[in-house]
């Protein structure tokens, strides 16, 4: 394996761990925010709207993420390379 494909691997994986970082920090905080908020809803109508809501917000960007690494994984060359090009340059600007 080339030194190229190399650090594009290396910045896709490290890309690819601060994504699931984020979800499962989105998850976290969501769910948190509903477990202590959940006592003070005092209808139930209201209650049902929430959890709905908040799981429609974790549904969703959860499958966000996915998508976006998944195209990550398949554009991957183009996108890193591109990034590394123009930061080799910057450092041979320096």
């Amino acid at each position: 394996m080339s030194d190229l494909n190399q650090r594009i691997e290396a910045m896709y994986q490290a890309d690819r761990r601060g994504a699931w970082l984020f979800v499962i920090a989105l998850w976290v905080v969501i769910l948190f925010v509903l477990f202590m908020s959940w006592p003070y809803i005092p209808d139930q109508g209201v209650r049902i709207v929430v959890a709905l809501a908040a799981a429609a917000v974790l549904i969703f960007n959860t499958a966000s993420v996915m998508a976006m690494l998944r195209n990550y994984a398949e554009d991957k060359a183009f996108i890193y390379g591109l990034d590394l090009k123009h930061l080799d340059e910057m450092r041979k600007g320096r």
